[in-house]
């Protein structure tokens, strides 16, 4: 590897930032609406709804969850990167209420670029994450490619009658949110270069939603799923549709990182997040919060947390577990009987 190439940051191949990188909402609605989706009576959970995985039962008792998740560089440490991609692959089997077992590695390399130690550092972020959450990371694929990119592959087991869906949410349900939002933005603000908040940003990507995950299951919740590359607004309204409900966030309620909201006033937006905010556009009712709020609200998360409906009482006390496990959850809305729609 030239000294020149070697000088790079990995963020500088990157043409988006984490899951800012994914299909818009409308664009991947549109296409998907030309595929005839699968149907067999062991496939629990597919496609209709847009969820986290797929499940499929192998038995009265149990049943595998499949998924995957991969992005470009999101900073640029190949270590913390491949522990940022393995921490969000992993956390649609926990959003789905499962147990993950094993995983693959997804690679795309520049490898006449970035050299073959550079990728063994991404690929142990990614082992370390499985170690921690006792997950192994068996081998995977590999192709050569001008933009680097990483993730997981990732099966987990569930019970068939404990799945948590995103269609799951009930009348009365309270709403909690386990990982504070503007992670986008902070990740759009290293590539710009622009002082921000790495270090809480990246501490919020690493930890893994297993603790939610027990505290979403504990409470008795039905409705899941973790908040990603559609922000705040675009998951939870997917999940509104899904379960035929309406919802109401108070923004104030929500948990935000230090200094993301001087960023959004800053100009500091990704693009993701902008498509979010066009996209929910028509689905969300606007009480008197500003642009900027919506904007956060919208904000495309990597490795963002759980989002699950709760009866209020088992919500607060999810809350306050997660509180005393060192997570920055919060109780921030309700659900009500309804037909899709967002309040906030």
């Amino acid at each position: 590897m030239s000294d020149t190439v070697s000088t790079r940051r990995l963020t500088e191949f990157s043409h988006g930032a984490g899951c800012g990188c994914k299909l818009g909402p409308g664009q991947l609605a549109e296409v998907l609406a030309g595929v005839t989706p699968p149907a067999h009576p062991d496939l629990l959970v597919g496609t209709d709804t847009g969820d986290d995985a797929a499940v499929w039962r192998l038995s009265p008792d149990r049943a595998l969850v499949a998924t995957t998740d991969f992005f470009t560089p999101i900073v640029d440490d190949p270590r913390t990167w491949g522990a940022i991609a393995a921490t969000n692959a992993v956390s649609d089997v926990y959003a789905m209420g499962g147990t993950p077992l094993f995983a693959l590695n997804l690679v795309c390399w520049p490898s006449g670029d970035l050299g073959p130690e550079v990728l063994a550092e991404v690929l142990e972020g990614g082992a370390a994450v499985g170690r921690e959450c006792g997950f192994a990371v068996v081998g995977g694929h590999t192709i050569d490619d001008p933009e680097p990119k990483y993730g997981l592959a990732v099966i987990g087991e569930v019970h068939p009658d404990r799945i948590l869906t995103n269609a799951g949410l009930r009348p009365g349900d309270a709403l909690v949110l386990t990982k504070p939002l503007g992670i986008g933005v902070i990740s759009t603000a290293v590539k710009r270069g622009v002082p921000a908040g790495v270090q809480a940003a990246v501490a919020a990507m690493t930890t893994p939603n297993a603790d939610a995950a027990v505290a979403a299951r504990e409470a008795g919740a039905t409705g899941c799923t973790d908040v990603t590359g559609y922000g705040l607004l675009g998951h939870l309204t997917k999940m509104t549709v899904a379960s035929g409900v309406d919802a109401t966030v108070d923004a104030g309620a929500v948990p935000v990182l230090d200094g993301v909201r001087d960023l959004i006033a800053g100009g500091v937006v990704p693009g993701g997040t902008l498509r979010n905010r066009q996209w929910i556009d028509d689905r969300v009712t606007r009480g008197t919060i500003s642009e900027d709020e919506l904007l956060l609200l919208s904000d495309a998360q990597t490795s963002g947390g759980l989002l699950f409906g709760a009866e209020p009482q088992a919500a607060a006390g999810a809350v306050a577990r997660l509180r005393e496990q060192g997570h920055d959850a919060a109780v921030i809305g309700f659900v009500t009987e309804g037909t899709g729609l967002v309040h906030v």
